[in-house]
């Protein structure tokens, strides 16, 4: 196990995230540290190293040399011996590794490490920094050899050993399985290699790094379209030949997220399928990362990109409403009417507003039928008034006011402030099912309770933000000044950045000066999606989030619904446990 966890490290060091250099540097000022191991053979336990060759090069011209041997406190297989030369007395009086590596992790600071077969070198030299207690730098890492796989075709070399690549670029120094002589070899094997990356446009360390990895003809093909892109926060648009979006996405630095698009760690299937019919990028920038979000989720509901999955279509969010009816029932509706004053939303689809509705059947005795009752006629009852699940108000065996002191005011209350009564009778339907031992009955209650919880905390939520005119609120931006935004009735309507070192309000009254009207609308989310105005709600309840001015006060119910929220969580990992075990 710790073998398997080490390598698996390993691998993680080669990632071009890694720390240190600028990826953008140009190739010719890179400094480079190209480093050979020889070791006893066995596994990267901290241990295991007899000898470290590291040759430093920038420019094609050699800036160091560190190489020693290296006492591995373990005796040398003979056929290592043989092998390489370094005898079991030649390591005697050479110093441990404890004592080599300080002065060999100097030598690769701000540096890009390189070897031929990299997680090979790289691991011992993990491994031991982690046995005697030495940070790892996480350098960025080069592998020549993944290098040359990319860039020399069989009909070149037949393999990618050293010594072949040596012969071919005919080194000045051939590889011995000595670590000098293989770092000085590895150095020219180098060298050459990125004389022959300017015909695949590979001109900077992050390129090269990413170009040794195992990337598709696609990205490579189309790498070019992420040059030239701004690195602010911001969203970027994937368009094809037409000039139809075809993906958009944001980012706080748009042209690092689109290089990342074109590098071996991008491998779903629709992106690659996206890659081959975009022609170009289009970036949009944004004053900081809420208006990216803003801009992002806008960009998507108008044009619904083939690519993206989520945020598509808002209009086709619904909601559950109570009928205007002598004898109201529940009604899924794609539209909320400005007579409509009880319903509950909205909902992402038609399922999950049934669900909740199928809660409150079972908390309340609402009826399911979707007849049109009169105070004055009657209709024979259904087989739910014979069951005891509805009180019959198609045969008047309730009146009018006693259903909806019953049935209608639970829901409306339930919806608006405090949910307690409709709670309160799902937990202890849960309880007699549970009592019964009908415990998939009572799972499908507690599904249901989950929905009604989740929506009516979701719609308070938002009701609090959206019946507000308008807030302005700040927050530190990460190079100084301050990000701000103008928020009116739940909408983004203007947003900027005040420079470091000025009193951000004159940038807020420009702000404000050329701001969206925004008026008021009816429900909880009148004029924007409601996935607008959570992303608005998640950035103005940051601690870090300062409110500046507010047209008029912003409050939930003191009894409402959020008081539930332990509850809901609850619900929710009991469901996402009881699925976890059906599918294992």
């Amino acid at each position: 196990m710790a073998q398997a966890e080490y390598v698996q490290e390993a691998l993680a060091g080669l990632d071009p995230a890694g720390q240190g250099v600028d990826p953008a540097l140009p190739l010719y000022a890179t400094t480079f540290v190209v480093v050979d191991l020889e070791t006893t053979g066995g596994a990267p336990d901290g241990g295991g190293i007899t000898e470290i060759g590291a040759v430093k090069v920038r420019g094609g011209e050699q800036l160091g040399v560190l190489a020693t041997l290296v006492n591995p406190g373990e005796p040398i297989p003979p056929f290592i011996t043989v092998l390489t030369g370094i005898t079991q007395a030649m390591l005697i009086p050479a110093p441990p590794i404890e004592q080599v590596l300080p002065s060999f992790l100097e030598f690769i600071s701000d540096a890009v490490l390189v070897a031929h077969n990299a997680p090979y070198d790289v691991g011992f030299l993990k491994a031991a920094c982690a046995k005697h207690g030495y940070r790892w730098p996480n350098p960025r890492v080069l592998d020549t050899a993944a290098l040359a796989r990319r860039v020399l075709t069989r009909d070149e070399v037949p393999n990618r050993k050293l010594g072949t690549l040596a012969a071919y670029f005919r080194t000045a120094t051939q590889p011995t399985h000595r670590a000098l002589d293989d770092a000085k070899a590895t150095v020219d094997v180098l060298h050459g290699l990125i004389g022959r990356l300017g015909g695949h446009r590979v001109e900077t360390v992050g390129d090269a790094i990413e170009f040794a990895r195992a990337v598709t003809p696609t990205q490579r093909r189309k790498r070019h379209l992420a040059e030239g892109l701004p690195k602010i926060p911001g969203v970027y648009i994937f368009r094809a030949a037409d000039d139809r979006p075809l993906y958009v996405g944001t980012s706080g630095d748009i042209a690092t997220r689109v290089r990342s698009y074109f590098t071996a760690g991008e491998k779903r299937a629709r992106i690659s399928e996206m890659l081959a019919a975009a022609e170009r990028v289009e970036a949009v920038e944004c004053a900081h990362a809420l208006e990216a979000e803003v801009r992002e989720l806008r960009l998507i509901a108008a044009h619904a990109p083939p690519y993206n999955r989520r945020s598509k279509f808002p209009e086709r969010m619904v909601w559950l409403k109570l009928t205007d009816e002598a004898y109201p029932r529940l009604s899924v509706v794609r539209n909320l009417a400005p007579t409509d004053t009880a319903y509950l939303g909205p909902f992402r689809s038609r399922q999950a507003a049934e669900l909740a509705a199928a809660g409150f059947h079972d908390a309340v005795p609402l009826r399911q039928c979707t007849h049109r009752l009169s105070r004055r006629t009657t209709m024979p009852a259904c087989a739910l008034a014979e069951l005891g699940r509805c009180p019959a108000p198609c045969e008047h065996r309730i009146s009018p006011e006693e259903y909806d002191d019953r049935a209608a005011t639970p829901f409306r209350t339930a919806t608006t402030s405090d949910p307690q009564v409709v709670i309160d009778a799902l937990l202890a339907r849960i309880e007699v099912l549970s009592r019964d031992q009908r415990y998939e009955e009572a799972a499908v209650v507690r599904a249901r309770l989950a929905a009604v919880l989740r929506a009516a905390v979701r719609m308070q939520r938002l009701a609090g933000l959206t019946g507000i005119a308008e807030v302005a609120a700040a927050r530190r931006a990460p190079n100084g000044g301050w990000e701000l935004a103008l928020v009116r009735h739940g909408r983004l309507a203007g947003a900027g950045v005040s420079p470091p070192g000025v009193h951000p309000r004159p940038t807020l009254e420009a702000i404000r000066a050329t701001a969206e009207t925004v008026l008021p609308g009816h429900g909880p989310v009148p004029r924007a999606s409601a996935e607008e105005s959570e992303r608005i709600l998640s950035w103005l309840e940051r601690p870090e989030t300062r409110l500046v001015e507010m047209s008029s006060g912003w409050a939930s119910p003191i009894a409402g619904a959020g008081r539930f929220r332990d509850l809901l969580t609850k619900a929710e990992n009991a469901a996402s446990r009881q699925l976890s075990t059906e599918r294992s």
